[in-house]
């Protein structure tokens, strides 16, 4: 008679390298779009979640659709070097950064307004950068901690007249790189989103596209509409996840397939 071998096979059902428990994690734009979706997403995947903007009302309706308890709000204006200040004096040690708040403003080069360009900037790339400054320097990001910027693919490719958008968040993705290599040696990681198209409401302010337009751009895309915020969300996961224990200094494109 021949031998019998028996296989066990060990499952662990809570397995989940994407876990976000006993992680803090500090959201910026929290109030709407990938803000709204990364702080949702993040709570359901067990992390406490500071969210941060200046709409108290729409901060509230992000804490009212978050899972799980601690989660905080903390109002500020990040165009405020005073508000930037404040908000850091009242964190706690976190685990997370997410860089996210931002606008846009469309127009042809030769239509550029100065204080439109300069209002862009000091958003959606000189806040985040020193807000990013005064956390690492308040020694409030943990070693070993994570730093995720929203960027876009419009840093990477001309289209229609977003060059402000563009030249924004094409410092934020090279700014990206310079800080995981200069935050490395505590195991600090610091990686960017770079999403195309998104369902947001970014995207239905200062009339940017007409009804056609936006058709015209989904059938465009190889999988045939824009991304969903929660779809980006996920990708910010990643990088706040331990998934990512070995990435730094990566731009993640996020575009339906459009960039093959």
């Amino acid at each position: 008679m021949g031998e019998v071998f028996v296989i066990t096979i060990n499952s662990n059902m809570n397995y989940n390298p994407y876990t976000l428990e006993n992680k803090t994690i500090l959201v910026t734009g929290a109030s709407s779009g990938i803000g709204r979706s990364t702080a949702i997403e993040c709570s359901k995947l067990g992390a406490r979640v500071i969210i941060t903007a200046r709409n108290e009302e729409r901060l509230k309706e992000t804490l009212a659709q978050m899972e799980g308890e601690g989660h905080q709000i903390i109002m500020a204006d990040l165009s405020s070097n005073e508000e930037l200040d404040s908000l850091v004096a009242q964190l706690p040690v976190i685990d997370g950064l997410v860089n996210n708040a931002g606008f846009t403003k469309m127009r042809p080069i030769l239509q550029i307004n100065e204080q439109v360009f300069k209002d862009i900037m000091q958003v959606n790339t000189f806040a985040p950068i020193t807000l990013t400054q005064k956390i690492l320097k308040k020694k409030k990001l943990n070693n070993g901690g994570s730093i995720v910027f929203t960027s876009s693919t419009a840093s990477m490719r001309a289209g229609g007249a977003n060059s402000m958008y563009a030249c924004s968040k094409a410092a934020i993705s090279i700014f990206a790189k310079y800080a995981a290599k200069e935050f490395a040696h505590r195991q600090i990681r610091v990686n960017s989103v770079c999403p195309s198209m998104v369902e947001t409401a970014i995207m239905a302010s200062d009339n940017m596209l007409s009804e056609d337009q936006i058709a015209a751009s989904k059938a465009s895309y190889p999988l045939g509409r824009w991304g969903k915020p929660e779809e980006v969300a996920w990708a910010i996961i990643y990088f706040l996840s331990d998934a990512s224990q070995w990435v730094s200094g990566t731009s993640l494109i996020l575009d339906g397939g459009r960039s093959a």
